[in-house]
């Protein structure tokens, strides 16, 4: 099969790398790609917002399955050109990706099916936004009503904190949205994340994960887009995901196929668990980064197969086959990050770095510059490994990242701590 994976992530690398292992994979292309994923398949710079360039490539390369990445795209309306052109796609609709564009949505949804979940209010209108947090009081969390690469939300353990968040939203201007900020109470308990393969109302559980959000060691500092994963998360135990895919799941699903949305892709239940009940924090439309890496490393060849199941509506024939091993995941950031960083600087080591099923640094904000390879964004590189226990998968991938030369990097040297304690 020729294969065209969108996304220029460590999720995107991981995904590749997974698919490439199997043999049904006879030609990978990915697009844009990054330094690291131009050495296991080849490199297209298409715009993956822009429907009518992506078909045009999907066309051209003579694809037979098209993987989509990052939630731009969705929200774009990428998967439904594709489909509507006869490509094999694995990913949701434009309507149905609104379970992640739109806080709001889904906040709906949850509403309609009954689903447990934060108490919540929307707002367009940034004076009485505030009023609410005031009466509300803190600690309270603030969440912007569109995509923002997983850091539009703010726990504000002060009122200070929740003004900002929401002056900074509505500052932002460009957003023509009926709602512009969701406000949440806080939920405490342990925060961990569900991934189902999903087609309709058919359903597969593919493994859990917990991420770290926080920038700095002991979840301290902004929200980023992660900074480090492992899998299996063991708050998330069997009893607690049978009564997620009863209470939450499905309860979703049925609602989507409802109103005329179903649900096809990966289903990415962020919950609260307390007092080993649930509740959902949010949904995305597609695999987590970091996430997706310690998953991926997990799973391996049997992906693809996964993948063109759900697509092509064979899902509840699958079985997945599982290592009893752990994964896990650091990210290795550039300094200032979540905020302003410095592009272009010289990373060095990742050459030296062993690739195998156990161990694999995936890259993220990479590129290729007079033979050097250099940072280019705020998340560069995930140094994922395999164990047969949590703390040897740690040990591993923290000895890959203390042997990168690269002074203006960074990264938490905790991630693990919660299943490790």
């Amino acid at each position: 099969m020729n294969i065209l994976i969108l996304g220029s992530g460590a999720r995107e690398h991981s995904i590749a790398w997974a698919v490439k292992q199997n043999p049904k994979c006879s030609r990978l292309l990915v697009a844009p790609g990054n330094a690291g994923i131009a050495d296991i398949a080849e490199i297209s710079n298409t715009n993956i917002e822009n429907c009518d360039e992506v078909v045009a490539l999907a066309k051209r390369e003579k694809i037979d399955f098209v993987i989509i990445g990052p939630e731009a795209p969705l929200a774009a309306g990428v998967s439904d050109v594709l489909k509507h052109n006869g490509f094999l796609v694995f990913g949701p609709t434009q309507a149905a990706a609104n379970l992640e564009v739109s806080k709001s949505f889904m906040k709906e949804i949850c509403t309609s099916a009954n689903i447990p979940t934060a108490k919540y209010a929307k707002f367009n209108e940034l004076g009485s936004a505030r009023e609410y947090v005031e009466e509300q009081g803190a600690p309270i969390v603030i969440k912007a009503d569109w995509l923002a690469a997983g850091k539009g939300v703010t726990v504000a353990m002060d009122l200070p904190t929740a003004y900002q968040a929401l002056e900074d939203i509505f500052k932002s201007g460009s957003q023509n949205l009926e709602t512009k900020v969701v406000i949440e109470e806080f939920m405490e308990g342990e925060e961990a994340s569900f991934f189902v393969l999903c087609n309709g109302q058919k359903l597969l559980p593919i493994g859990t994960a917990q991420d770290h959000k926080r920038v700095g060691d002991g979840d301290t500092g902004p929200n980023t887009g992660g900074m480090g994963a492992y899998s299996p998360a063991p708050v998330l135990t069997g009893k607690i995901q049978d009564t997620v895919i009863r209470e939450i799941i499905k309860p979703t699903l049925r609602e989507m196929e409802r109103r005329g949305a179903p649900y096809q892709g990966v289903l990415y239940a962020g919950l609260m668990i307390k007092d080993e009940k649930a509740r959902l924090v949010e949904y995305n439309a597609r695999f987590g980064d970091p996430e997706c890496q310690p998953l991926m490393m997990r799973l391996g060849a049997q992906v693809l197969d996964l993948l063109i199941a759900t697509s092509n509506g064979d899902l509840d024939e699958c079985q997945i086959s599982w290592a009893d091993d752990h994964a896990l995941c650091v990210v290795m950031a550039s300094i200032g990050y979540p905020g302003k960083i410095k592009k272009g600087t010289i990373i060095k080591g990742v050459k030296n770095l062993s690739s195998s099923s156990s161990q694999m640094c995936f890259h993220a904000g990479t590129k290729k510059e007079a033979n050097n390879l250099v940072a280019n964004s705020g998340r560069v590189l995930s140094f994922t490994a395999r164990g047969e226990t949590l703390a040897e998968a740690q040990s591993v991938a923290y000895k890959m990242a203390k042997s990168i030369d690269w002074k203006e990097g960074f990264y938490r040297t905790d991630i693990g701590w919660r299943a490790l304690l």
